[in-house]
């Protein structure tokens, strides 16, 4: 089977911001070709914000690829805001930049939380997707936030969970969400940009099979760890503002005929592999990549080439 790779490094032929409420202002650029197949790139967290390398998993010949900094993230501002900001004001932004560009009908790429928030816009608006994209799935489920913040991915890397656990007073650790929540939004700067480390610490010491000291550096970043660590809290204590708990799955009728390409890693220790065998039998017409030796991050050399592969094979959608 081909191996695929990222495309040549690419800059932005315009990048803009948007206003979307009284609050927010949001970051875009494009990339590739003005006039090609439109495609939204939604980064993960949430909080992350968008880099380089996100822009390379598209033919710059054939797409026109826009990436956006959602709220609190990035070169959004107001920088790691909480104050309106729920998974439902994302998914209206979404659309509000759709309309803004003049797209029509878009392909969404997204992972982890990105791939739960192209679902539930998907699933707002799936007259206005053309195909899916996604890759480490993430549901928004109880059990999946229980897997990274209670037992599961501690059972895993230990060294790393008594590192994220030794911020928080014994009494409060059985329930570590609140407790990093109550930190991160308390008045207290200097705690707040502590525990926002030592959240972003323990989540991305997971995300490559072979732990990668960029990639861990990038994000002991205090100005990206701060919207990661708070948004991320806010949005996993709040339960992603989803209605149920399985609020993808029970709506998966309605986004069944779009096409959809899920990639998940075989070793995804963040996001594990039953979310993407849950929502894939739940799209019986959606196609399943599980790479063998994969991971989380999509720069892993297999997820890597399923994305790309995916790319290319909704060239035509």
């Amino acid at each position: 089977m081909s191996t695929f790779h990222l495309y040549s490094e690419i800059e932005p032929y315009r990048t803009g911001r948007l206003s979307v409420s009284d609050l927010h202002e949001l970051f875009y650029e494009e990339v590739g070709n003005p006039s090609g197949v439109p495609a939204l790139f939604l980064h993960g967290g949430p909080g992350v914000g968008i880099i380089p390398d996100y822009r390379r998993f598209f033919d710059p010949k054939v797409y026109r690829v826009i990436l956006l900094d959602q709220r609190g993230a990035g070169r959004s501002t107001p920088h790691a805001e909480l104050r309106e900001n729920t998974t439902w004001d994302i998914v209206e932004d979404i659309e509000k930049l759709k309309r803004h560009l003049g797209i029509d009908r878009w392909i969404l790429f997204g992972g982890s939380w990105g791939s739960l928030l192209a679902l539930c816009y998907a699933i707002r608006y799936p007259q206005s997707v053309k195909g899916i994209i996604i890759r480490g799935i993430f549901l928004g489920r109880a059990f999946e936030n229980d897997w990274i913040y209670k037992s599961g991915m501690s059972c895993i890397y230990p060294d790393q969970w008594e590192a994220y656990q030794s911020l928080i007073p014994q009494s409060e650790r059985g329930d570590m969400v609140a407790a990093y929540y109550k930190r991160m939004t308390g008045t207290d700067e200097a705690l707040r940009l502590k525990a926002a480390m030592a959240w972003s610490k323990w989540e991305f010491a997971a995300m490559n099979l072979v732990p990668d000291p960029k990639a861990i550096a990038d994000f002991n970043d205090a100005h990206k760890a701060l919207s990661v660590g708070r948004i991320e809290c806010h949005f996993t204590f709040h339960k992603f503002f989803l209605e149920t708990d399985n609020f993808v799955l029970e709506n998966a009728a309605k986004i069944a005929d779009i096409p959809c390409r899920i990639v998940q890693g075989r070793f995804d220790v963040i996001c594990p592999a039953i979310s993407a065998w849950d929502l894939h039998k739940a799209l019986p017409k959606s196609e399943l990549k599980l790479v063998q030796l994969g991971s989380h991050s999509p720069l892993d050399e297999g997820i890597t080439t399923e994305l790309v592969r995916a790319t290319e094979d909704y060239k035509t959608l």
